[in-house]
């Protein structure tokens, strides 16, 4: 006997775990897939922190998906029993006349949201860690903090579970296929049968729409851990805040605080990594992966740069323009959606992603502006 669901969830990592707690949460029969053991490492939603900031330098039209995204993370943290979102506050730095600066500045100011414009003096005053070029500034915005992806992902997926869907891991998915009354998912020993059908697969996200024309490469990335010299205190959240630093024009490093339970530092470079496949990626990371990094931390948070103690590998899957892919996939009649793309600054919309993925999969649209995510700005017919 074959139990028929409303939505069928393939990939249960930050966006899938997400979607499939909006969809249970709502009353809708949900099947979930993921093919590794819950709250993996072998994708991109790992690390032990994720910068969370809402003045988007990327772009303005972000700004009211973040906003809502706060709104959820603290709802999440409310029925999880702890924060999910941990506001340390954030430096935005970079020359004055950067992308980094510049572009935070705008969208603070189009949305109102509180922010202060400083100079390098008062950053180092405030933040003696921090070693600024006198032409260097940064925009500081309180609300800029931090979540812990591991946790926020086990967190969704018990309230899915709790609401009553049905997730399957270690379970690979081996294809899909439209029918007559919704889709069908195969694992490889079985099938199901769902009304539509939501693609939060990551990396792997080429191979489940390999045949639908998204421009998604997947990309190795690196995070380090540094070992804070000098006086460690300096690094503490309530000395240093998250931080996004443009080095030069395209270049960004960014890190976080010492966070309690963890005397380790992470800083990474934002953007800085090589083609990579999803099923053989290198996860070996050592030193010398981190020569230029350290040059970079040596001018600027000199106390971490001689202290490397680890790295890690993940994976951005990038769109040519870095805007992220959600919506409605070309030939499906609206049965199939995707998230994915998110190409490295994804996770601190996770809530909001799992919100709309559940409004499209349900109503066929949502109230959130996501024009800046349609697939079919790749598609020359235009036909979703």
């Amino acid at each position: 006997m074959s139990t028929t669901y409303d939505v069928a969830v393939i990939g249960l990592g930050g966006m899938g775990s997400a979607a499939a707690w909006h969809l249970a949460r709502r009353g809708q029969r949900v099947v979930g897939f993921e093919q590794f053991d819950p709250v993996h490492d072998q994708g991109s939603s790992h690390g032990s922190t994720r910068l969370v900031r809402q003045a988007y330098y990327e772009d303005p039209r972000y700004v009211p998906l973040l906003v809502r995204a706060y709104e959820l993370w603290d709802e999440l943290g409310s029925l999880a029993g702890s924060p999910a979102l941990q506001r340390t506050g954030g430096l935005m730095l970079g020359p004055r006349d950067g992308a980094v600066v510049t572009g935070t500045l705008a969208s603070a100011e189009q949305w109102g949201l509180p922010h202060r414009l400083l100079d390098a003096d008062e950053v180092m005053r405030r933040h003696p860690a921090f070693r600024l070029q006198p032409d260097e500034v940064a925009v500081h915005e309180p609300a800029a903090g931090f979540v812990v992806p591991e946790r926020t992902i086990a967190d969704h997926l018990d309230l899915a579970a709790a609401a009553g869907a049905a997730l399957h891991f270690r379970t690979e998915v081996q294809g899909w296929e439209l029918t007559a009354t919704g889709v069908r998912v195969h694992t490889g020993t079985s099938g199901f049968d769902a009304g539509r059908l939501v693609v939060c697969a990551g990396p792997w996200s080429t191979r489940v729409l390999a045949d639908h024309g998204l421009p998604l490469v997947v990309e190795r990335h690196l995070v380090h851990w540094f070992a804070p010299g000098g006086d460690p205190a300096r690094f503490a959240a309530d000395r240093l805040p998250v931080y996004l630093w443009e080095l030069d024009a395209g270049s960004e490093l960014y890190g976080f605080p010492v966070v309690p339970g963890d005397p380790r530092a992470k800083v990474a470079f934002f953007h800085d990594g090589r083609g990579a496949d999803p099923d053989h990626l290198d996860r070996q990371v050592g030193p010398e992966e981190a020569v230029s990094l350290r040059r970079a931390l040596s001018d600027r948070l000199p106390d971490l740069a001689d202290h490397w103690l680890s790295g890690t590998a993940c994976m951005y899957t990038v769109t040519p323009d870095r805007n992220f892919v959600v919506g409605s996939v070309a030939g499906t009649d609206g049965r199939v959606t995707v998230a994915a793309g998110f190409s490295g600054h994804g996770f601190k919309f996770v809530p909001v992603i799992g919100e709309i993925v559940a409004d499209l999969a349900t109503h066929g649209s949502t109230a959130l502006d996501i024009s800046l995510f349609d697939p079919r700005r790749f598609d020359p017919s235009g036909v979703a």
